[in-house]
């Protein structure tokens, strides 16, 4: 009998040993439920085989065909993986809506000896749950945004702050993105429902009693978009602002980008699109201070005509609450660790 879970809460607690997801291999690298090992019933291939013969011949064939590469699959999978559990082992199976490949796996498990159960809707029963609490139900946390310029640490502090008990939600971790043009990172972005599943999880291992700190940003993070619940929520949150002289911001941010500048003609691409924002006089002022290797210029450039212009419009559309400004006088390890004492003083006290 499937297992219906009704909770985000009650699914990511489900007591088993392992959960199995038995779809194909590029499904389960789009999202899947956190912790699971993927098991595939059928493979990229094979389900595209089996997809095409559905649609141009017969659901009959279709499930004939399936069905023998499912077995051939499982099988591999039981002499593979799966060959060291014992007779207590408990696994939890699921694939897309919770119908046949997981059925089926799981039948063949059950044979077996092992209590294998299947996931009620499958999937799509999960992403139910990740989407009612990102898309529909207001989010039940105390948000805190840390608010400041471009280039003045907050990423760093955000960090130092965790390290010191506070309850800190990391956006730009989880969408493997420095929320910049020029943040993006080795490796790309996550996809938006595998971007919004760490953000649930995430979410839910934190105390709602308790605020939790999260970085003033955009409403996107690199092409990932953050889900109405929680951006509504960031909108009404009070903040904590940290402000730093512009020498100290341009410093930070050579450090902290050195990767990007060892390709000069990368950060050309990346500034392109701002030519149709600022003109092509400006960027190509840029584009020489980038050729002529002096990356601290370019960064301050980048920050009183492009940065600090958008965020000082965006301050005087938007009013918020401001609960604390903290000065920092540098940006090097002891300027973050006195910031983020200061921080932590203002923060304590709500």
């Amino acid at each position: 009998m499937p297992i219906a879970f009704d909770t985000l809460d009650a699914l990511l607690n489900h007591g088993f040993d392992t959960v199995i997801d038995v779809r194909s291999p590029a499904e389960f690298a789009t999202d899947h439920i956190p912790g699971a090992v993927n098991l595939p019933a059928l493979d990229n291939a094979q389900r595209a085989q089996v997809g095409t013969v559905y649609k141009q011949v017969s659901p009959f064939d279709a499930r004939k065909i399936g069905a023998a590469m499912v077995a051939r699959n499982v099988a591999d999978h039981i002499d593979g993986p799966l060959a060291s559990q014992d007779g207590s082992w408990r696994p939890l199976v699921y694939c897309w809506r919770g119908g046949q490949r997981s059925g089926s796996f799981a039948s063949i498990l059950t044979q077996i000896g092992w209590r294998a159960q299947t996931v009620q809707g499958g999937y799509q029963s999960f992403r139910h749950l990740v989407n009612k609490a990102l898309h529909i139900d207001p989010l039940p946390h105390r948000l805190v945004l840390l608010d400041g310029y471009t280039g003045t640490a907050k990423t760093a502090i955000l960090a130092r702050l965790g390290a010191r008990g506070v309850q800190v939600l990391d956006l730009e971790a989880l969408a493997a993105h420095r929320g910049s043009l020029l943040g993006g990172t080795p490796g790309g972005q996550p996809s938006q429902k595998g971007f919004e599943t760490a953000l649930a999880v995430a979410l839910h291992a934190l105390d709602p009693a308790r605020p939790v700190l999260v970085e003033a940003e955009s409403s996107k993070i690199g092409r990932i978009t953050l889900p109405p619940s929680l951006w509504q929520a960031m909108l009404a949150a009070p903040r904590v602002v940290i402000t730093a002289p512009l020498a100290a911001r341009a410093h930070y941010l050579t450090q902290t980008y050195a990767d990007i500048i060892t390709d000069p003609d990368e950060v050309a691409r990346r500034l392109a699109p701002l030519r149709n924002i600022r003109g092509h006089a400006i960027v190509d002022g840029w584009i020489g201070l980038l050729r002529a290797g002096d990356f601290p210029a370019l960064a301050a450039a980048l920050m009183t005509q492009h940065y600090d212009p958008a965020y000082t419009k965006s301050r005087r559309i938007d009013t918020h609450t401001v609960i604390a400004t903290v000065q920092a006088q540098t940006l090097d390890d002891a300027g973050q660790a006195r910031a983020a004492d200061a921080l932590l003083k203002a923060i304590s006290a709500l």
